[in-house]
């Protein structure tokens, strides 16, 4: 669970994230140091060989100090800026849904907004291979893709209070928010794409370790943002006691207010890019570079079919199911339960900390030859913190009073949060070591990013079945209405109009906690020694057989 919403570890995050890119509660965890991203990167092969091009040109023997690069160092942390406002964004929706009481069913339909950033992996290639020469590799996607994105969300600024339900007599299109903010993260996701490969070429071989700093400031300080400080001043509750002297019915800012303001900051921002910055024509494209799309779609295919990893990939897409209620559900079920949604949000601000430091204590321990060794002992303890948080939404209702809740309450929230975040970074940093420890060097980057996304799915189905069995597994009945149910929408509609009222007797929350605790630890223990097997596999094992 996380205060806000993050596909990342679903992990989604996230982002890891937790929704998770969700309604994985965890907040889009930054990555390691170590990593140039934590969403799947798309680092390939052409870009490493482009690099050791560069390397060895005559331009490249001058040392440059990051001084000399300050401009490109902005601008790249800028963009990723820009890249965590849609990430944020989507993530607060789920938020201002569950505060309309919108339907868990409803929920899991949207969960699928956060899939494109796990799913890139499918048209990475097309971004890589087809571009205009003249205009710049990178930019040929990331000005076009920039003015879409400042377009859509100029335009959605004008329709997103009639899609929330937001007019007076209407409930919220959960099918069309869904498929808007469906193509909002596709764009965003492209937008990755060309960015993460632009910051290899755009800095020099001696200060491309920035790129990965500037992915996890900038993404972090965009979804902060698009979900924290958005969700905190769109909450007239909260305007009003902490920013205001008179009272007002609405928040500082409003959905629409906010979609049209980072609308006209992309358009602007992407005219200057355009028109001021040109990308570096020293790296020339290598022979693998322009083999084209359908030499890497080949390579993805031949590395999955190699045993060693389709065995990876059955078990780390279903190693996550006994997480899928805790970080899916929890945070929606604590608005439900009368928490403000911006509280939830703020209380992401303390842990900030807490998730910068946790990747670099934790790689001392998956740094050696067994990384996933440490997620096999975390398991169990991010497992139990589940059931922690099913009794911590029992509890919420009981300490509530007139004034919201005491603070202790947000107290022993904030301690359960930090611990779910030791357990989760545990298992992220392990997957990520193991992943970067097996991937073949030849092809580092497209195999490291298959495995990353196979990891990210991992986190993504479960969550979103999670969402969808609450509402089946409920029991409701209904109380004042005589040989009356509630098990249908149509039926609880009778129930009401009859003078009754639907009373839940058994919530589904607490029946699916129980069960995927259930199947984690069946997983732990049947299936979690064949994933530590995999550390003992020879490196032939992992290495993909290539025709050239």
């Amino acid at each position: 669970m996380s205060p806000t919403i993050s596909y990342k570890d679903s992990s989604r995050q996230r982002r890891p994230g937790s929704y998770h890119q969700s309604m994985d509660m965890e907040i889009k965890p930054p990555p390691p140091a170590l990593y140039m991203d934590n969403h799947t990167e798309r680092l390939g092969e052409d870009d490493t060989e482009a690099l050791l091009q560069e390397h060895n040109s005559p331009s490249y023997m001058v040392p440059r100090g990051y001084r000399a690069e300050l401009g490109s160092i902005l601008l790249l942390l800028f963009l990723y800026v820009l890249q965590g406002i849609p990430l944020g964004l989507a993530g607060s929706i789920p938020l201002i849904l569950q505060s309309k009481n919108v339907s868990y069913k409803d929920q899991a339909f949207f969960s699928f907004v956060f899939w494109p950033f796990s799913l890139k992996l499918l048209w990475a290639p097309l971004v890589d291979a087809v571009y205009f020469k003249s205009f710049g590799r990178r930019k040929s996607w990331l000005v076009p893709t920039q003015y879409i994105l400042g377009f859509f969300m100029m335009y959605l600024s004008t329709q997103v209070d009639f899609l929330l339900g937001d007019v007076e007599g209407k409930s919220p299109d959960v099918v069309a928010l869904t498929v808007t903010f469906f193509l909002f993260e596709f764009l965003a996701a492209t937008q990755d794409i060309a960015v993460d490969g632009w910051a290899l070429t755009m800095l020099s071989r001696e200060n491309v370790g920035y790129a990965s700093t500037c992915n996890s400031v900038g993404q972090t300080a965009g979804y902060f943002l698009g979900n924290v400080l958005f969700l905190a001043l769109e909450s007239a509750s909260f305007c009003n006691k902490y920013l205001r002297f008179q009272p007002q019915p609405k928040g500082i800012v409003t959905l629409s207010d906010f979609l049209f303001f980072w609308g006209a900051v992309f358009l602007i921002t992407t005219t200057l890019v355009a028109l001021l910055k040109k990308e570096n024509k020293e790296v020339t494209p290598s022979k693998e570079e322009t083999k084209g799309i359908t030499d890497t779609y080949k390579l993805l295919f031949s590395i999955v079919r190699m045993p060693a990893v389709l065995t990876f990939c059955v078990l780390i897409l279903t190693a996550k199911v006994g997480f899928s209620a805790a970080d899916a559900v929890t945070g929606l079920k604590l608005v439900e339960e009368g928490v403000p949604k911006e509280h939830l949000a703020l209380l992401a601000v303390p842990i900030v900390p807490l998730q910068i430091i946790l990747p670099l204590i934790i790689s001392k321990y998956t740094a050696g030859p067994q990384p996933l060794n440490t997620f096999y002992k975390a398991m169990p303890f991010r497992l139990l913190i589940g059931l922690e948080f099913a009794l911590l939404v029992w509890w919420t209702p009981k300490v509530q009073h007139e004034g919201g809740f005491p603070i202790y309450y947000y107290i022993v929230v904030l301690l359960s949060y930090a611990l779910h975040q030791i357990t989760l970074y545990s298992m992220y940093v392990a997957i990520m070591a193991f992943n970067a420890k097996v991937s073949d060097p030849l092809i580092g980057g497209t195999y490291m990013t298959l495995l990353n996304t196979v990891s990210n799915l991992g986190g993504n189905w479960p969550a979103t079945v999670a969402l969808w069995l609450v509402d089946p597994l409920t029991v409701k009945e209904c109380i004042g209405a005589q040989e009356q149910s509630c098990g249908t929408t149509a039926a609880a509609e009778l129930c009401t109009k009859l003078g009754g009222s639907c009373v839940t007797t058994l919530d589904g929350y607490y029946v699916e906690s129980i069960i995927c605790v259930a199947l984690g630890f069946v997983w732990w223990f049947l299936l979690g020694p064949k994933l530590k097997k995999l550390q003992d596999e020879g490196q032939s094992s992992w290495k993909c057989k290539r025709t050239n």
